[in-house]
Protein backbone atom coordinates (compact mmCIF):
# COMPACT_ATOMS: atom_id res chain seq x y z
CA UNK A 1 0.00 0.00 0.00
CA UNK A 2 1.48 3.22 -0.65
CA UNK A 3 1.10 5.51 2.45
CA UNK A 4 1.19 8.67 0.38
CA UNK A 5 -1.27 7.92 -2.17
CA UNK A 6 -3.51 7.32 1.00
CA UNK A 7 -2.84 10.51 2.72
CA UNK A 8 -3.12 13.01 -0.19
CA UNK A 9 -6.89 11.93 -0.65
CA UNK A 10 -7.21 12.37 3.37
CA UNK A 11 -5.39 15.93 2.85
CA UNK A 12 -7.75 16.72 0.01
CA UNK A 13 -11.28 15.65 1.66
CA UNK A 14 -10.95 16.25 5.48
CA UNK A 15 -9.72 20.41 5.24
CA UNK A 16 -13.07 21.15 2.88
CA UNK A 17 -15.74 18.50 5.06
CA UNK A 18 -14.41 20.23 8.36
CA UNK A 19 -14.38 23.85 6.94
CA UNK A 20 -17.79 23.03 5.65
CA UNK A 21 -19.13 21.52 8.84
CA UNK A 22 -17.70 23.87 11.46
CA UNK A 23 -19.40 26.77 9.35
CA UNK A 24 -22.97 25.13 8.94
CA UNK A 25 -22.86 23.29 12.40
CA UNK A 26 -21.61 26.28 14.49
CA UNK A 27 -24.58 28.32 12.92
CA UNK A 28 -27.17 25.60 12.95
CA UNK A 29 -26.39 24.40 16.70
CA UNK A 30 -26.43 28.15 17.93
CA UNK A 31 -29.56 28.85 16.61
CA UNK A 32 -31.27 25.96 17.75
CA UNK A 33 -29.66 27.00 21.37
CA UNK A 34 -31.14 30.18 20.81
CA UNK A 35 -34.43 28.34 20.04
CA UNK A 36 -34.45 26.01 22.99
CA UNK A 37 -33.40 28.88 25.45
CA UNK A 38 -35.07 31.80 24.79
CA UNK A 39 -38.29 30.91 23.04
CA UNK A 40 -38.94 27.31 24.70
CA UNK A 41 -38.50 28.69 27.97
CA UNK A 42 -42.02 28.32 29.39
CA UNK A 43 -41.82 24.53 27.71
CA UNK A 44 -38.87 23.34 28.53
CA UNK A 45 -40.49 19.61 28.19
CA UNK A 46 -38.40 16.70 28.12
CA UNK A 47 -37.51 17.06 24.46
CA UNK A 48 -36.27 20.31 24.66
CA UNK A 49 -34.06 19.25 27.54
CA UNK A 50 -32.34 16.18 25.39
CA UNK A 51 -31.75 18.87 22.29
CA UNK A 52 -30.29 20.97 24.45
CA UNK A 53 -27.84 18.54 25.80
CA UNK A 54 -27.23 17.49 21.97
CA UNK A 55 -26.49 20.98 21.32
CA UNK A 56 -23.98 21.60 23.67
CA UNK A 57 -22.01 18.32 22.78
CA UNK A 58 -22.17 19.28 19.05
CA UNK A 59 -20.85 23.12 19.85
CA UNK A 60 -17.79 21.30 22.13
CA UNK A 61 -16.80 19.75 19.62
CA UNK A 62 -17.34 22.25 16.46
CA UNK A 63 -14.44 24.41 19.20
CA UNK A 64 -11.73 21.92 17.76
CA UNK A 65 -12.14 21.50 14.01
CA UNK A 66 -10.27 24.89 13.48
CA UNK A 67 -7.49 22.76 15.08
CA UNK A 68 -8.07 20.02 12.18
CA UNK A 69 -8.14 22.33 9.28
CA UNK A 70 -5.42 23.99 10.36
CA UNK A 71 -3.70 20.83 11.10
CA UNK A 72 -4.50 18.73 7.61
CA UNK A 73 -3.86 21.88 5.28
CA UNK A 74 -0.62 21.65 6.54
CA UNK A 75 -0.37 18.04 5.21
CA UNK A 76 -1.05 16.77 8.69
CA UNK A 77 1.84 18.63 10.78
CA UNK A 78 0.69 18.89 14.66
CA UNK A 79 1.92 22.02 16.56
CA UNK A 80 -0.57 22.79 19.28
CA UNK A 81 1.30 20.30 21.90
CA UNK A 82 0.50 16.80 23.18
CA UNK A 83 -2.66 18.03 25.72
CA UNK A 84 -4.56 19.77 22.73
CA UNK A 85 -4.15 16.58 20.30
CA UNK A 86 -5.33 14.44 23.39
CA UNK A 87 -8.39 16.83 23.91
CA UNK A 88 -8.92 16.87 20.51
CA UNK A 89 -9.59 13.06 20.18
CA UNK A 90 -11.40 13.03 23.38
CA UNK A 91 -13.85 15.47 22.10
CA UNK A 92 -14.14 13.69 18.65
CA UNK A 93 -15.29 10.59 21.00
CA UNK A 94 -17.27 11.70 23.06
CA UNK A 95 -19.04 14.12 20.64
CA UNK A 96 -19.46 10.90 18.59
CA UNK A 97 -21.18 8.83 21.64
CA UNK A 98 -22.61 11.34 23.47
CA UNK A 99 -24.79 12.01 20.14
CA UNK A 100 -25.36 8.48 19.39
CA UNK A 101 -26.97 8.42 23.46
CA UNK A 102 -28.64 10.88 23.46
CA UNK A 103 -30.31 10.25 19.90
CA UNK A 104 -31.54 6.92 21.42
CA UNK A 105 -33.04 8.71 24.71
CA UNK A 106 -35.10 11.16 22.48
CA UNK A 107 -36.11 7.84 20.53
CA UNK A 108 -37.35 6.56 23.91
CA UNK A 109 -38.72 9.22 25.34
CA UNK A 110 -40.99 9.51 21.94
CA UNK A 111 -41.70 5.74 21.93
CA UNK A 112 -42.88 5.89 26.00
CA UNK A 113 -44.98 9.41 25.38
CA UNK A 114 -46.79 8.21 22.68
CA UNK A 115 -47.37 4.61 23.83
CA UNK A 116 -48.15 5.04 27.26
CA UNK A 117 -49.19 8.76 27.94
CA UNK A 118 -50.54 8.76 31.12
CA UNK A 119 -47.46 6.88 32.65
CA UNK A 120 -45.56 9.70 30.73
CA UNK A 121 -47.06 12.38 32.37
CA UNK A 122 -47.01 10.94 35.90
CA UNK A 123 -43.12 9.96 35.75
CA UNK A 124 -41.50 11.49 32.69
CA UNK A 125 -40.18 15.15 34.20
CA UNK A 126 -37.55 17.18 33.00
CA UNK A 127 -35.95 16.75 36.16
CA UNK A 128 -35.72 13.27 35.39
CA UNK A 129 -34.65 13.59 32.05
CA UNK A 130 -32.05 16.36 33.30
CA UNK A 131 -30.98 13.37 35.35
CA UNK A 132 -30.81 10.85 32.55
CA UNK A 133 -28.82 13.79 30.58
CA UNK A 134 -26.26 14.19 33.52
CA UNK A 135 -25.88 10.34 33.37
CA UNK A 136 -25.38 10.14 29.91
CA UNK A 137 -22.74 12.75 30.10
CA UNK A 138 -20.98 11.06 32.68
CA UNK A 139 -20.88 7.33 31.03
CA UNK A 140 -19.72 8.79 27.78
CA UNK A 141 -17.08 10.61 29.70
CA UNK A 142 -15.79 7.28 31.60
CA UNK A 143 -15.91 4.95 28.17
CA UNK A 144 -14.29 8.10 26.80
CA UNK A 145 -11.45 8.55 28.93
CA UNK A 146 -8.92 6.12 27.91
CA UNK A 147 -8.52 8.08 24.54
CA UNK A 148 -6.39 10.27 27.03
CA UNK A 149 -4.22 7.17 27.12
CA UNK A 150 -4.09 5.77 24.09
CA UNK A 151 -3.80 9.39 21.69
CA UNK A 152 -0.60 11.26 21.80
CA UNK A 153 1.63 13.11 19.08
CA UNK A 154 3.81 10.74 17.15
CA UNK A 155 6.81 11.75 14.65
CA UNK A 156 6.96 10.52 11.19
CA UNK A 157 8.30 11.11 8.51
CA UNK A 158 9.59 14.00 9.69
CA UNK A 159 6.54 15.27 10.81
CA UNK A 160 4.67 15.43 14.34
CA UNK A 161 1.16 13.60 13.88
CA UNK A 162 -1.78 13.55 16.09
CA UNK A 163 -3.16 10.20 16.43
CA UNK A 164 -5.29 7.99 18.55
CA UNK A 165 -2.39 5.48 19.27
CA UNK A 166 1.26 5.12 17.43
CA UNK A 167 1.63 2.30 14.79
CA UNK A 168 4.92 1.27 16.49
CA UNK A 169 3.25 0.42 19.85
CA UNK A 170 2.10 -2.88 19.24
CA UNK A 171 0.61 -3.59 22.52
CA UNK A 172 -1.27 -0.30 22.25
CA UNK A 173 -2.36 -1.35 18.65
CA UNK A 174 -4.07 -4.81 20.05
CA UNK A 175 -5.81 -2.93 23.25
CA UNK A 176 -6.56 0.34 21.36
CA UNK A 177 -8.39 -2.71 18.62
CA UNK A 178 -10.48 -4.43 21.40
CA UNK A 179 -11.28 -0.66 23.36
CA UNK A 180 -12.76 0.67 19.46
CA UNK A 181 -14.40 -2.88 19.58
CA UNK A 182 -16.04 -2.11 22.83
CA UNK A 183 -17.34 1.15 22.24
CA UNK A 184 -18.77 -0.01 18.55
CA UNK A 185 -20.73 -2.55 20.40
CA UNK A 186 -21.79 -0.60 23.87
CA UNK A 187 -21.61 3.13 22.27
CA UNK A 188 -23.34 2.26 18.74
CA UNK A 189 -24.83 -0.88 17.99
CA UNK A 190 -26.81 -1.86 21.36
CA UNK A 191 -27.98 2.25 21.20
CA UNK A 192 -29.07 1.78 17.27
CA UNK A 193 -30.95 -1.16 18.38
CA UNK A 194 -32.70 0.51 20.78
CA UNK A 195 -33.57 3.93 18.63
CA UNK A 196 -35.09 1.25 15.87
CA UNK A 197 -37.19 -0.43 18.29
CA UNK A 198 -38.58 2.46 19.92
CA UNK A 199 -39.11 4.14 16.11
CA UNK A 200 -40.73 1.26 15.39
CA UNK A 201 -43.48 1.41 18.21
CA UNK A 202 -43.50 5.48 16.97
CA UNK A 203 -44.90 4.44 13.94
CA UNK A 204 -47.34 1.69 14.58
CA UNK A 205 -48.75 4.08 17.51
CA UNK A 206 -48.97 7.14 14.50
CA UNK A 207 -50.03 4.83 11.70
CA UNK A 208 -53.01 3.41 13.99
CA UNK A 209 -54.13 6.66 15.60
CA UNK A 210 -56.94 7.37 12.99
CA UNK A 211 -57.18 11.44 15.05
CA UNK A 212 -53.83 11.82 13.01
CA UNK A 213 -53.61 13.13 9.54
CA UNK A 214 -51.98 11.82 6.38
CA UNK A 215 -49.88 14.59 6.17
CA UNK A 216 -48.32 14.71 9.74
CA UNK A 217 -47.85 10.83 9.66
CA UNK A 218 -45.88 11.42 6.58
CA UNK A 219 -43.93 14.17 8.74
CA UNK A 220 -43.37 11.34 11.74
CA UNK A 221 -42.78 9.19 8.69
CA UNK A 222 -39.51 11.61 7.37
CA UNK A 223 -38.38 11.90 10.88
CA UNK A 224 -37.88 8.71 11.85
CA UNK A 225 -36.44 7.96 8.04
CA UNK A 226 -33.98 10.88 9.26
CA UNK A 227 -33.00 8.94 12.18
CA UNK A 228 -32.41 5.92 10.48
CA UNK A 229 -30.15 7.60 7.33
CA UNK A 230 -28.03 9.21 9.96
CA UNK A 231 -27.24 6.04 11.42
CA UNK A 232 -27.23 3.99 8.23
CA UNK A 233 -24.73 6.77 6.44
CA UNK A 234 -23.02 8.05 9.67
CA UNK A 235 -22.64 6.23 13.26
CA UNK A 236 -22.65 2.24 11.38
CA UNK A 237 -20.02 2.96 8.94
CA UNK A 238 -17.69 5.02 10.71
CA UNK A 239 -17.64 2.32 13.65
CA UNK A 240 -17.25 -0.70 11.31
CA UNK A 241 -14.92 1.05 9.10
CA UNK A 242 -12.69 2.30 12.25
CA UNK A 243 -12.79 -1.52 13.47
CA UNK A 244 -11.40 -2.69 10.04
CA UNK A 245 -8.80 -0.13 9.51
CA UNK A 246 -7.62 -1.11 12.74
CA UNK A 247 -7.74 -4.66 12.42
CA UNK A 248 -5.14 -3.79 9.19
CA UNK A 249 -2.60 -1.74 11.11
CA UNK A 250 -2.37 -4.55 13.58
CA UNK A 251 -2.68 -7.34 11.50
CA UNK A 252 -0.68 -5.74 8.49
CA UNK A 253 -1.01 -7.30 4.87
CA UNK A 254 1.55 -6.29 2.02
CA UNK A 255 -1.56 -7.01 -0.47
CA UNK A 256 -3.85 -4.43 0.98
CA UNK A 257 -4.62 -1.43 -0.38
CA UNK A 258 -5.61 2.55 0.06
CA UNK A 259 -9.79 1.29 -0.42
CA UNK A 260 -9.83 0.82 3.36
CA UNK A 261 -8.05 3.73 4.42
CA UNK A 262 -10.03 5.90 2.27
CA UNK A 263 -13.44 4.66 2.68
CA UNK A 264 -12.59 5.17 6.51
CA UNK A 265 -11.66 9.00 5.69
CA UNK A 266 -15.26 9.59 3.99
CA UNK A 267 -17.11 8.08 7.18
CA UNK A 268 -14.99 10.28 9.32
CA UNK A 269 -16.42 12.99 7.43
CA UNK A 270 -19.61 11.40 7.20
CA UNK A 271 -19.45 11.20 11.07
CA UNK A 272 -18.96 14.80 11.51
CA UNK A 273 -21.70 15.72 9.00
CA UNK A 274 -24.13 14.63 11.77
CA UNK A 275 -23.68 17.72 13.56
CA UNK A 276 -25.06 19.66 10.91
CA UNK A 277 -28.14 17.35 10.68
CA UNK A 278 -29.35 17.74 14.12
CA UNK A 279 -30.47 21.07 14.57
CA UNK A 280 -32.59 20.02 11.24
CA UNK A 281 -33.80 16.82 13.09
CA UNK A 282 -34.45 17.69 16.16
CA UNK A 283 -35.41 21.91 15.75
CA UNK A 284 -36.63 22.83 12.79
CA UNK A 285 -38.66 19.22 11.93
CA UNK A 286 -40.01 19.66 15.59
CA UNK A 287 -41.15 23.24 15.60
CA UNK A 288 -42.77 22.53 12.19
CA UNK A 289 -44.88 19.75 13.67
CA UNK A 290 -45.39 21.58 16.58
CA UNK A 291 -47.29 24.22 14.09
CA UNK A 292 -48.93 21.68 12.44
CA UNK A 293 -50.32 19.58 15.28
CA UNK A 294 -51.68 22.69 17.29
CA UNK A 295 -53.75 23.81 14.63
CA UNK A 296 -57.30 23.32 15.68
CA UNK A 297 -60.10 21.36 13.28
CA UNK A 298 -63.56 22.39 13.87
CA UNK A 299 -64.35 18.57 12.73
CA UNK A 300 -61.54 16.79 15.35
CA UNK A 301 -62.14 18.42 18.26
CA UNK A 302 -60.89 14.47 19.68
CA UNK A 303 -58.31 14.78 17.12
CA UNK A 304 -56.70 17.74 18.29
CA UNK A 305 -55.66 16.01 21.88
CA UNK A 306 -54.32 13.44 20.18
CA UNK A 307 -52.21 15.82 17.75
CA UNK A 308 -51.18 17.71 20.35
CA UNK A 309 -50.05 14.96 22.28
CA UNK A 310 -48.28 14.63 19.13
CA UNK A 311 -47.07 17.62 18.79
CA UNK A 312 -45.67 17.62 22.50
CA UNK A 313 -43.50 14.54 22.25
CA UNK A 314 -42.15 14.78 18.60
Amino acid sequence: MNTFDCVRFQLALLPSVYGFVFILALVGNLLALWLLVARQRRNWHTGVVLSCNLAVSDLLYILTLPLLIIYYSRGKEWTFGVPLCKIERFLFTCNIYVSIFFIMAISVNRCVALKWPFFARSHVKPAQVKVISVIIWIVVGVISCPVFKFSSTCKQHNKTLCVSYCDYRQDDGNLYFKYKLFLGVFGCFVPFLVTFTSYCVVIHVVWRNVNITSMEKCKVALLVASVLVLYVFSFLPYNILLLYHLYQKIQPNENSSCWVFDMYQVSKGLASLNMCIHPILYMAVIDGISLMCCRRSPKQKQGTSDRQELSDNL
